[in-house]
């Protein structure tokens, strides 16, 4: 039989074919041109390989990926034979329609990426964790010889919770031993949070406007969420503590610094009267700290100035290194993280050990400091680009930006915000109204949060003055 072909990886492939690729490229060409036709035997196993001048084992696995891939269906004893089924690929769903507009849809969005300019993202470009180098870090640890293979103890991996010891003692948060879990993230130890703490029915408070993903976890629970006003220095105290005692609420959950979505920060002073409120109220304060190693170790935490007595601190490497590397963890005083390790592993048995080894080879070899100065100076130029692109829109700013990446705008009283999102999805411009972030979905003025990182894009200042002239 003639010798086959081979298909090229494309004009512009990041790395050469392997023999198994090479060989499916090689097929399914032949069968996209009808040189293959449907129902037609394909070449046996020791043709191919000699055709594509590969070892017979090379020739079986590239069968076998066409037949999962559905190109090619195996008849024991016989051979294989081109499919009938040509697979159809998914379809990719559009923007959703702003009348379904919750969390989940704008979650969904930031995952999927259907628009271009992506000003109402909660997370950077990738551009921006270029420097952390991930894919580089991962052959240090496979050669460590460590056991990935095991679950690894239910705590997560130990020399990173060392690691991590040393970090909060740098930001005067100091952790008992037994006081700190690993997880899958922010969002899984918000939800080991809250199911060890909130039972159906439950009142708890949140910040509002705030963290809407967290909203989400709270109806899943069957909480009543009561939203706590959010002023640029922190929480509205008088509404954290007239909704307290009307409500029995005993959790608020809450972001001190960096705040999503306004980018404002906890002054000293409203963390200290808030810990003396909560103290008053007996409540329990579950306190996110996402971008802390961007921002300075002297910050004003909660769980600094209680130092774990009544605070839960939830942190996260999401933000700062790579939301792939699905990597966080709660610190807490001991009894309390006893109880949701126990409940991580009922849940989902352990966190990622392997990727807990490569987080902490990245601190370990100095490279996450590194990368944390450029991060750092970044998020800085974007802030204050975004502040004067803003300014020169006549759009009005809430409060400081606290050296995260978003900024809470405030648009024109009377503006159809549902109606002004349609038409920037229209122009693929993706919009994060306000009324997402807040736990009734009502929003007193028309409000969106900005990415700083997007900020830049001509295409949003255009739409911005076109609109509103």
């Amino acid at each position: 039989m003639p010798r086959m072909g081979t298909v090229e990886a494309g004009t512009a492939a990041a790395r050469p074919l392997t023999q198994v690729e090479r060989v499916v490229a090689g097929l399914t060409e032949r069968i996209d041109r009808g040189v293959l036709r449907t129902g037609e035997r394909l070449p046996s196993i020791r043709a191919a390989a000699l055709a594509f001048a590969v070892s017979k084992n090379t020739a079986v696995n590239a069968y076998e990926r066409l037949v999962a891939a559905g190109r090619v269906e195996s008849r024991p004893g016989s051979g294989f034979y081109v499919s009938g089924r040509r697979p159809v690929p998914p379809a990719s769903p559009p923007p959703a329609a702003l009348e379904a507009v919750d969390s989940v849809w704008l979650l969904r969005e930031q995952l999927n990426r259907h628009y271009d300019v992506r000003v109402g993202d909660g997370r950077p470009p990738p551009a921006w964790m270029e420097g952390a180098d991930i894919g580089q870090r991962l052959k240090p640890v496979r050669r460590t010889g460590a056991s990935t293979e095991s679950y690894g103890t239910p705590e997560g991996y130990l020399p990173l919770r060392q690691s991590l010891a040393l970090l909060l003692a740098e930001r005067a948060i100091h952790v008992a031993p037994g006081g700190l879990l690993l997880t899958l993230g922010a969002n899984h130890a918000l939800d080991l949070i809250i199911r060890q703490l909130v039972r159906p029915g439950d009142a708890v408070l949140v910040d509002s406007p705030g963290y809407y993903p967290l909203f989400g976890k709270l109806r899943l629970a069957g909480a009543r969420m009561v939203g706590v006003r959010r002023t640029p220095d922190g929480p509205d105290l008088a509404d954290l503590a007239d909704k307290a005692a009307a409500t029995g609420a005993a959790v608020f959950f809450t972001q001190s610094l960096a705040h999503n979505p306004t980018g404002c920060s906890l002054s000293l002073p409203a963390a200290h009267r808030l810990l003396q409120r909560a103290a008053t109220l007996d409540l329990r304060i579950v306190e996110s700290d996402p971008f802390a190693d961007v921002l300075p170790a002297a910050s004003p935490r909660l769980a600094a100035l209680d130092q774990l007595e009544r605070v839960v601190y939830v942190g996260t490497f999401a933000k700062t290194l790579s939301a792939s590397l699905r990597s966080g963890f709660i610190a807490a005083e001991a009894g309390l993280v006893g109880r949701l390790r126990d409940l991580k592993m009922v849940t989902s048995v352990n966190s990622s050990g392997f990727v807990e080894r490569v987080v902490h080879e990245h601190i370990e070899s100095g490279r996450y400091r590194r990368h944390l100065r450029r991060l750092g100076g970044r998020i800085e130029a974007a802030t204050l680009q975004g502040r004067q692109i803003l300014a020169g829109l006549g759009l009005e700013v809430f409060g400081e930006p606290g050296g995260g990446y978003y900024m809470w705008c405030r648009l024109p009283d009377g503006l159809d915000l549902d109606a002004f999102s349609r038409r920037a999805a229209a122009r693929s411009i993706l919009i994060a109204p306000g009324s997402v972030f807040h736990p009734d979905g009502q929003a007193a003025r028309p409000t969106m949060r900005v990415n700083v990182a997007y900020l830049g894009d001509p295409r949003f200042a255009a739409f911005v003055r076109e609109e509103l002239g």
